[in-house]
């Protein structure tokens, strides 16, 4: 069950919603609080109910951990033993093949199978465990992040938060401090009509992100990267455009999918913080990660390179600590090396940042946003294309050292282009393969460039902005949702 597909938003989520106001009318907030647990658990158990297990036991073993740290008198231990704990389980799911593959290339495969957003689940554990650990270990009365003492939470409220169904798949990574006081509020389980509004508005224009814009240009980009991993070339325009097709696939699909989380949570009383602010709008790469995936460049930031040493150390130190960080990103977004290139160069691009601006004055704006655009949207073709062949094969043609063709049809509407580019009946690996292929994905991409860079995004809008993007996109949305084809899943789901 996916937060885009019918069963859910005429089904699951009705139901959810009604009884957990309902229970909190009639019996308290405490029921309510036990039927949010057991809409998630269900939630969560509708791809493969076996993990149910895993994920229950990953609750119970950590609280249990939170429970001793607090309670007896060698809390680092304890902290050292759930995060152990943490990582050992998420190394066996999620990269014991790849290690295996590393250590002996030729033994068979483990098929260990991954279960659902194991990577998400952990990362929140881990920081429940440090932000309990942390006032014990300083002698500090308050967690990082709280305005009051720091108590155990009970495991009811524990289980509501790590399991909350609108973050459990695939975020935002918030922290214990942010949502755990909302889930033991007075006024919980009272419907608020406002949140329930602006929630709803907010869900749908996410699902308008994902259905009309996401899947359109996931379309697009998935023929150009299926070519090249076929072993076809790629022209100029054909590997261009497979490219800012997935820019704009990744950024829709994510941003989509954090606008519904966000949404779902408002309905039911729960303000999540923001995760995404129009990153492709920074002027630098470092302004791009604090404005993409907001919660986990949080938690990198702050229980990985600061714990390093973030940028308190020499040059030198600092971008091992900035290369350490983001390889490990690269790595926790999937156990394959196109992703720990793609974390690699976002470490190399953030350390070369951080060295122009020691020695030199900021780029102009302008300039700045072009040239950090380029680098990301570069960077995104390793992270899609799946292994260093296919990214080779999507370089060079984005480098024009395969050809650049044109449509025979465009350039004979426009004879300047056969400066530039040779005239061919249809060019196979662009949309359809149809002429009127190019203008098509030429408009789309425009328009969805246009939107990426310059217009706010749903959470800076204005309310009758909001309402007219709404009003744009309600129909094609639901005609996506119950008429199309197949149903693409998020792109965060496989990480």
């Amino acid at each position: 069950m996916m937060f885009h597909t019918a069963p859910f938003i005429v089904g699951f989520l009705p139901i959810c919603v009604t009884g957990f106001f309902a229970l909190g009318r009639c019996c308290g907030a405490e029921w309510a609080l036990r039927w949010l647990v057991t809409c998630s658990l269900a939630f969560y158990a509708w791809w493969n109910p076996e993990h149910l297990v895993l994920l229950a036991g990953s609750v119970a073993l950590n609280y249990t951990i939170a429970w001793k740290l607090r309670h007896t008198g060698a809390p680092r231990a304890w902290l050292t033993v759930g995060i152990a704990l943490n990582l050992a389980l998420l190394g066996w799911f999620k990269y014991a093949d790849f290690l295996r593959h590393i250590v002996a290339p030729n033994a068979p495969a483990l098929h260990v199978t991954l279960p659902l957003a194991i990577s998400f689940f952990t990362l929140q554990q881990i920081m429940f465990l440090v932000d309990m650990a942390a006032p014990m270990r300083d002698g500090r009365t308050t967690a990082p992040g709280t305005t009051g003492p720091e108590t155990l939470p009970s495991l009811l409220s524990y289980a509501a938060f790590v399991t909350f169904f609108p973050h459990l798949i695939a975020g935002p990574i918030v922290r214990p401090a942010e949502v755990l006081p909302q889930l033991g509020a007075a006024g919980l389980a009272r419907p608020c009509i406002e949140n329930i509004a602006d929630g709803l508005l907010i869900f749908l224009l996410g699902l308008g992100k994902k259905l009309v814009l996401a899947d359109t240009f996931g379309g697009f980009a998935d023929t150009g990267f299926n070519a090249a991993a076929n072993g076809a070339s790629l022209t100029f325009f054909e590997a261009w455009y497979a490219s800012l097709s997935y820019a704009l696939q990744i950024y829709f699909d994510f941003s989509g999918y954090s606008d519904m989380a966000i949404g779902l949570a408002r309905m039911l009383n729960v303000r999540f913080p923001l995760n995404f602010d129009s990153p492709y709008q920074a002027s630098n790469i470092a302004e791009f990660w604090r404005r993409w995936h907001i919660t986990l460049g949080g938690f990198l930031r702050d229980y990985l390179y600061i714990p390093l040493g973030g940028s308190r150390t020499g040059a030198l130190r600092r971008t091992g600590n900035l290369m350490t960080t983001m390889l490990l990103c690269g790595l926790w977004h999937g156990a394959a090396w196109n992703f720990v290139v793609w974390g690699g160069l976002h470490g190399l691009f953030l350390a070369v940042h951080a060295q122009y601006r020691r020695l030199f004055r900021p780029l102009p704006a302008g300039l700045g946003q072009a040239l950090t655009l380029l680098a990301v949207i570069l960077a995104w073709v390793p992270f899609r294309a799946g292994s260093v062949h296919n990214t080779l094969t999507v370089l060079r043609g984005m480098a024009g050292l395969s050809g650049i063709t044109l449509p025979r049809m465009i350039v004979s509407a426009l004879p300047p282009l056969a400066a530039i580019a040779d005239p061919v009946s249809v060019m196979p690996f662009l949309g359809d393969a149809r002429t009127l292929s190019f203008p098509e994905i030429s408009a789309c991409l425009l328009l969805g460039w246009l939107i990426v860079l310059a217009l706010p995004n749903v959470h800076r809008m204005t309310d009758r902005a909001r309402h007219w993007s709404l009003t744009g996109s309600f129909a094609l949305s639901v005609q996506a949702l119950l008429f199309a084809p197949h149903v693409a899943p998020f792109l965060y789901f496989q990480f």
